[in-house]
């Protein structure tokens, strides 16, 4: 199964802030849109990609006067990215490997959508659940 499969089940919505958005804005927007990152893009290029993670460690570390701060100071960037063809099962490892939650797809540079390790997750629940059913048909057809 690839990524082009699972972003046909989910969609290919994403939500994006630019990068001199402060942390409130971010915020108001995770919570808008029930999400748990966005992909920080500058004229249509991902610059950085930051999460509720990210906000939580920072006002620990700094207090409430991070949440002025412009999303540039909290994101990550670089950002690991996939394509539409990468297999689900290399993204997983990857995703573990590399301990994030959130990847954005590209293609030819340009943001076409975004995997999270819960939409993974399910996609391969799902490709037990068809593989046990077909597998059950056949034996149930042998017997």
């Amino acid at each position: 199964m690839l990524i082009a499969d699972l972003l046909r089940h989910k969609g290919s919505s994403v939500v994006t802030i630019a990068p001199g958005e402060s942390i409130m804005s971010l915020l108001a927007s995770l919570s808008e849109h029930r999400v748990g990152a966005l992909v920080v893009l500058d004229l249509d290029e991902i610059v950085g990609i930051i999460s509720e993670r990210d906000v939580v460690r920072s006002l620990h570390q700094k207090g409430a006067a991070v949440l002025d701060a412009p999303v540039s100071e909290l994101m990550s960037s670089p950002v690991v990215s996939c394509t539409p063809d990468d297999p689900i099962d290399r993204i997983a490892e990857l995703m573990t490997e590399n301990r994030f939650r959130h990847m954005p797809v590209v293609t030819d540079g340009r943001l076409v959508g975004i995997v999270t390790i819960g939409d993974v997750v399910a996609a391969r629940i799902r490709q037990l659940e068809f593989d046990r059913k077909h597998l059950e048909r056949y034996i149930s057809q042998g017997a």
